[in-house]
């Protein structure tokens, strides 16, 4: 039976915030998607969540481990426009890679909810030979916004989305990765993420057509002006990144992903 780890970031929101009705909803369809797991004996699960230390604590399922607090976030690093607490992604990693020894380490957005059957067929990817891979989620509407309407939340085909906020990659691979200070909850972490697994990976893959995940609505706040130093600051760290790859393995397929990636950071002459 193949051992996945799974590690989300849980924030504590106000009302007004997407989270507010997102994170219970992804909470819920985690325990759901594991619970499904381990009954037809397809994998085996553990479900964690990372919080910055400073931060109130969100209220867990009890089927989630609690790992100690986050130490800093890039505001620590680095000055914005306007100060957002956004944890970096190579430390939520960094405490689960320490914390369990699964096969392989999943990591998605705290408002991706999960169909019940996405870890059995993670491990039918796997068993595939996949050793690294990403899932583009599906947007659904935003009428349903509570516990009780999950199953219709399931039933919901929604629309595809062309952005990445689930990623699944072998254990042994993480050593290697390298995630500089890019950040999460702003653009571009995506890719960053993307670029690690399409160089390190011997069998990568992006999913865009399977319905594991889905989000409710589809808002994008991230996208907002006041933020967008947060998204200059991951472009800056993805193009680092690639360099350094390109460093080491040698120029990357402009055409394919991740070197298409330069394209936006780099464009060639006549592009």
């Amino acid at each position: 039976m193949i051992t996945l780890s799974h590690i989300v970031n849980p924030v504590r929101v106000g009302e007004d915030s997407d989270l507010f009705v997102a994170q219970p909803i992804t909470f819920a369809t985690m325990g759901a998607a594991r619970q499904m797991a381990g009954e037809s004996g397809a994998a085996a699960v553990k479900l964690f969540a990372v919080q910055l230390g400073a931060e109130e604590e969100v209220s867990l399922p009890e089927y989630f481990v609690r790992l100690p607090g986050l130490e800093r976030s890039v505001v620590d690093l680095k000055e914005f426009k306007s100060r957002r607490n956004l944890p970096l992604i190579r430390d939520i990693l960094q405490v689960l890679y320490e914390s369990d020894l699964a096969e392989y380490m999943i990591y998605t957005n705290a408002d991706i909810a999960l169909q019940p059957y996405f870890y059995w067929t993670v491990a039918g990817i796997i068993a595939r030979g996949h050793d690294a891979f990403a899932v583009n989620r599906r947007s659904i509407s935003d009428r349903f916004r509570d516990l009780a309407a999950i199953p219709l939340m399931y039933s919901e085909l929604g629309e595809g989305h062309q952005g990445w906020d689930c990623f699944v990659f072998r254990r042994d691979l993480y050593p290697r990765f390298n995630l500089g200070q890019a950040c999460i909850g702003a653009g571009w972490i995506g890719r960053v993420l993307l670029t690690n697994m399409a160089c390190l990976a011997r069998n990568f893959r992006i999913f865009t057509d399977l319905h594991l995940t889905f989000h409710v609505g589809n808002r994008q706040v991230w996208k907002t002006d006041l933020f967008s130093d947060y998204t200059e600051h991951n472009k800056g760290e993805c193009r680092n990144i690639l360099h350094g790859f390109e460093a080491q393995f040698g120029p990357l397929d402009r055409q394919e992903i991740p070197g298409r990636f330069l394209n936006r950071l780099e464009p060639q002459v006549g592009q």
